[in-house]
C-alpha cells in the first residue's frame, strides 16, 4: 500500500493514476484490435459453420440421387406383397404372383427328459449326466457356411448352453416346460438342401443327451413367385428386385398387380428444401458484407463498461462488432461464382440441356435479395411429373476425369465453391480446437498477447518510477520544511 503526499499535501495517487491513463493509451488501444479481431475470427467461424452445414445438405439431399427417386407405390393386393422402390428411377409397373412362401427349417427333440422339467437356469450338465466332463454340440443350419462346434463344461447349466447356441450357431434354440423338450429353428428362412437331406443337422453329447441328434428336421423352404411372367425364387420373403424392396406376405390365387409413379410432392419439398437453405445462406452472409462499420465505435475497456449502464454497454457494442466482415473478398468471391454456377446450362443423357429456368427456378428481380431463388410452383411440378430423371442430372450429375461432354450438376458446382471458401476461411480462423499457431489470425492473437505483456511490464515499471518520483519530491520537501524549522529556532523564531 503506497500513500503519498505526507509532506506536500498533494494528492499523489490520484495524479499518478492520470499520468498512467496517458501512459495507457497505446496499451488500450492494442487491446481493443485483439477484442476486434476476436469477434471477426468468431464471425468468421460462424460463417464456415453456415457454409460447411449448406455443403452437407447439398451431398445429402441433392446429389445423393435417392431423394430423386422418390415413388408412390399401389399395390392390388397389400396383404399379400409390399413394395418399396430402393433406386428405381423411373416408373414401372408389373404383376407378382405367390406360389409358396419362405419357411425356416425347425427341429424338436425326441425324447422327453424329466431331469429337463426343472428350469434350465438351474440345471447343470453334471445333473443330466454325472459321469461326463465335457460336453459339445455341432450345428448345421441355413446361412452358416460351416458347421458350428460348441463344447462346455459340465458346470455350466441347460440356459447357459441355449444362450450360446443362440448367440454363436445359425439356429434358435428353446426349452417348452410343457413338452420337456427342446425346440430349434433355423434364424434364415428357405432351405440349403433343395428337397435333399436336412437344413438342420445337430450331433454331440449334450445333443444326444437330449434328444437333438438324428431326429428329422421339418426343411425349410424358398419364396417361390412369379414376376411379370418369370418364376423365380428366393431364401427370403423380404428381398430386391428391379430397384424395389419386395415383401411376401401371403400366397396368392391370381396375380398381384403393382404400379410406381414418382412421388411429385416429396421430390417438389426436396428442391424446395434447397431453395429455402439457399436463400438464408445467402441473405445471412450478405447481412455480413454489407454490415456498416462504426469507426467511431471501439471496443471498450474495462474501465469504460464500469462507468457505463448495462443497456448503454449492449447499444454501444453492437456498433462495434459491426462490420468484421465488410467487403470480404473470399465471401463476396464465392457469392458472385455461386449465382454464376445457378445459370449453368447442364447435359442430359439424350444431348438436351436443362437448366433451373426451364424447371421454374429462377433469381429474385428485387435487388434487395441480392440473388435469392424463386420457385414457380406449378412448373417445378410440371417438370417434376414429366423427367424427374433429368432434374436429378441437373442438381446431381457428375464429371469423371476425361468427361468433356457433360456438365456437372448445379450442386456439384455450388459445393465445390463453398468448400473452396471454406478452405481458405479455415486457413485464416481455423475450427474450434485447433492451436492458434494453426490459422493467420490466430498467430497475430498470440503477437498481440505478446504485446500486451510487454505493454503491462512497462506499465509496471513507468509506475514504479513515478513514485519513486513523487517520493523523492516528498523527501526533499520534509527535509526543507525540517532545515527551515531548524533555522526559525535557531533564530528565535520559535520562542
Amino acid at each position: 500500500m503506497r500513500i503519498g503526499g505526507l509532506a506536500s499535501g498533494i494528492d499523489t495517487e490520484s495524479i499518478i493514476k492520470d499520468l498512467m491513463k496517458a501512459e495507457k493509451i497505446p496499451l488500450d488501444k492494442v487491446t481493443q484490435k485483439k477484442q476486434y479481431f476476436e469477434w471477426q475470427l468468431n464471425d468468421y467461424r460462424t460463417a464456415n459453420r453456415d457454409l460447411k452445414d449448406f455443403s452437407t445438405k447439398l451431398f445429402d439431399n441433392m446429389i445423393l440421387s435417392k431423394n430423386f427417386n422418390a415413388k408412390n407405390v399401389t399395390v392390388s393386393d397389400p396383404n399379400a406383397v409390399s413394395i418399396n422402390a430402393k433406386g428405381n428411377t423411373e416408373n414401372f409397373s408389373g404383376t407378382i404372383e405367390v406360389k409358396e412362401l419362405a419357411k425356416n427349417a425347425t427341429l424338436q427333440s425326441d425324447k422327453d427328459n424329466k431331469i429337463l422339467e426343472k428350469k434350465p437356469s438351474s440345471t447343470k450338465l453334471s445333473d443330466l449326466n454325472a459321469s461326463e466332463n465335457d460336453w459339445s454340440i455341432s450345428i448345421s443350419a441355413p446361412g452358416s457356411e460351416e458347421t458350428v462346434n460348441l463344447t462346455f463344461t459340465k458346470d455350466k447349466t441347460i440356459g447357459d448352453v441355449l444362450k450360446e447356441i443362440n448367440e454363436k450357431t445359425g439356429v434358435r434354440a428353446f426349452y417348452d416346460e410343457n413338452t420337456g423338450r427342446i425346440g430349434v429353428s433355423a434364424k434364415e428362412s428357405g432351405t440349403k438342401n433343395a428337397g435333399v437331406g436336412k437344413d438342420i443337422v445337430i450331433s454331440g453329447t449334450f445333443a444326444d443327451t437330449v434328444g437333438l441328434s438324428g431326429v428329422d428336421a421339418i426343411n425349410g423352404a424358398n419364396a417361390e413367385f412369379t414376376y411379370n411372367g418369370l418364376t423365380l425364387t428366393r431364401s427370403s420373403n423380404t428381398f430386391e428386385l428391379d430397384g424395389m424392396e419386395i415383401t411376401l406376405k401371403a400366397k396368392t390365387d391370381k396375380p398381384v398387380t403393382f404400379n410406381a409413379t414418382t412421388d411429385t410432392d416429396k421430390v417438389f419439398d426436396n428442391i424446395k428444401g434447397f431453395v429455402d437453405d439457399y436463400n438464408k445462406m445467402i441473405e445471412d452472409l450478405n447481412k455480413k458484407i454489407r454490415e456498416p462499420k462504426y469507426r467511431n465505435y471501439q471496443p471498450l475497456s474495462t474501465e469504460q463498461k464500469a462507468d457505463m449502464k448495462e443497456n448503454e454497454i449492449k447499444l454501444w457494442e453492437e456498433k462495434a462488432m459491426s462490420g468484421t466482415l465488410r467487403n470480404n473478398p473470399e465471401i463476396t468471391s464465392m457469392l458472385s461464382a455461386m449465382r454464376t454456377a445457378l445459370s449453368a446450362e447442364v447435359k442430359t443423357g439424350n444431348g438436351e440441356k436443362i437448366s433451373l429456368s426451364q424447371i421454374g427456378i429462377t433469381t429474385s428481380k428485387n435487388y434487395l435479395d441480392h440473388g435469392k431463388l424463386v420457385i414457380d410452383e406449378t412448373k417445378l411440378k410440371e417438370a417434376i411429373t414429366k423427367n424427374p430423371q433429368d432434374i436429378q442430372k441437373l442438381f446431381g450429375q457428375d464429371v469423371k476425369e476425361g468427361e468433356t461432354d457433360k456438365t456437372a450438376g448445379i450442386a456439384r458446382l455450388l459445393r465445390k465453391e463453398v468448400d473452396a471458401t471454406q478452405g481458405v476461411i479455415q486457413k485464416k480462423a481455423g475450427k474450434i480446437g485447433d492451436s492458434n499457431k494453426a490459422f493467420t489470425l490466430g498467430r497475430t492473437l498470440d503477437d498481440m498477447n505478446k504485446q500486451i505483456d510487454r505493454f503491462q511490464d512497462k506499465m509496471k515499471m513507468v509506475e514504479s518510477r513515478y513514485w519513486k518520483q513523487f517520493n523523492a519530491m516528498e523527501n526533499a520537501i520534509q527535509r526543507a520544511n525540517a532545515q527551515s524549522a531548524n533555522l526559525m529556532n535557531a533564530l528565535g523564531g520559535g520562542a
